[in-house]
């Protein structure tokens, strides 16, 4: 299967990981030649409740039973779509109220940029150097990464560019912007945390001028840093808020949740302003609103912090410099691009999943399921150590 794999499936590196899955539960994945692997990655932040979570899986099939694909976004009342999206508006803060559902947190990007455009009439946007939203045409005009795009230009226009942290760059937001979009923690960065304010004071400058502040929580949303959504620690608020990767419990989802007066510009001049075909997929919503539910009230986030705790005191080696991130969102910073490529390699060896960062080399992610034991981190946390002190000796 593997040969198989290589030659009719697209890849996208030289070297993919290409492990034979055979099964996976809880927070192990195992392989068709009777291995187990102990997963830190859950999917990159997707898999929230582990694998083959039980409350997902009887929603799944409790509505595949009943039908799957009818029609096309917006257009008929599906039980599942509508629970979910209450669901979304009753825990977050007004007047974030109406959910836009769509395949993935990339079309849901898009769709916060054009809804941006349209409410205030002007085209310019703001990001972030080093700022990560997919890898769409729109998406990626406003990934702060040039490496990484040059080879697919001419892309979106009128995209300007801060550093995530610098306040004093925040004068380039002015009365012609639509929008500043940036993610509350910087995820292909390196896991930064905002600081000194920064995203206040980017808040303040927005309402200064009239742009909306889009905040992107693809990766940090549904639990993963200890609250249910990261800008809660932070105090401020966006406009429009971006989500995806762990609403789905594993399944393909991103969201897009505004206000109602907002989101009703997508009806007219022209109608249809955001259309998919798949987005609010009823199977997909039932595992959502399966797995937000049981984030929500079997007091997993509760725990989050008390893992990081742990998973802090276990990772202390001379060959970390750093561990940046919050919560469950963890990324070890090593001495070197090739130790980070090592720990990664040699952990796999050992039976335990690593991965890496997209623009922070030396990074190691740490994002395993939010409901993973401390006996499955004490043991995840040897493994490193073990190879760690392997590349010292």
């Amino acid at each position: 299967m593997r040969d198989k794999f290589l030659k009719y499936q697209a890849q996208t590196t030289n070297h993919p990981i290409s492990l034979e899955v055979s099964h996976a539960i809880g927070s192990y994945i195992y392989t068709k030649d009777k291995k187990k692997y102990l997963d830190f990655v859950a999917g990159v932040s997707a898999s929230n409740l582990g694998h083959k979570n039980k409350k997902i899986l009887s929603a799944v099939k409790k509505q595949i039973e009943k039908y799957w694909h009818v029609m096309v976004y917006g257009e008929f009342v599906q039980e599942s779509s509508v629970k979910l999206c209450e669901l979304i508006s009753k825990h977050l803060p007004d007047p974030l109220s109406v959910t836009y559902l769509t395949n993935s947190g990339t079309e849901a990007i898009e769709a916060a940029m054009k809804l941006s455009k349209r409410v205030t009439g002007r085209t310019k946007i703001i990001s972030a150097n080093n700022g990560y939203h997919g890898n769409t045409q729109g998406a990626m005009s406003v990934m702060g990464f040039e490496k990484r795009k040059r080879a697919y230009r001419p892309l979106i226009p009128n995209i300007k560019f801060i550093d995530f942290n610098n306040i004093d760059q925040i004068n380039l937001i002015d009365n012609n912007t639509a929008s500043v979009i940036l993610e509350t923690i910087q995820g292909g960065a390196g896991f930064i945390l905002p600081q000194k304010n920064f995203l206040k004071a980017i808040r303040k400058k927005c309402n200064d001028v009239g742009a909306l502040l889009i905040l992107d929580e693809i990766q940090p949303g549904i639990g993963r840093t200890g609250k249910l959504f990261a800008f809660e620690h932070f105090s401020v608020n966006p406009d429009i808020l971006v989500f995806g990767k762990g609403l789905g419990g594993g399944f393909p989802i991103g969201a897009m949740t505004t206000d109602m007066k907002k989101m009703n510009l997508f009806k007219k001049n022209p109608i249809l302003g955001h259309i998919t075909t798949f987005g609010g997929h009823p199977v997909i919503s039932a595992a959502a609103y399966a797995n937000l539910k049981e984030t929500i009230e079997s007091g997993v986030i509760e725990k989050i912090e008390e893992k990081e705790k742990l998973f802090r005191k276990l990772l202390k080696h001379r060959l970390i410099t750093e561990i940046r991130g919050k919560g469950l969102m963890l990324a070890l910073i090593m001495k070197n691009e090739q130790t980070s490529k090592r720990l990664i390699l040699e952990s796999l060896k050992k039976g335990l999943i690593l991965f890496g960062l997209l623009f922070e080399s030396k990074a190691v992610r740490i994002t395993p399921p939010l409901n993973i034991n401390k006996r499955e981190i004490k043991i995840g946390c040897s493994i490193i150590m073990s190879v760690l002190n392997d590349d010292v000796d």
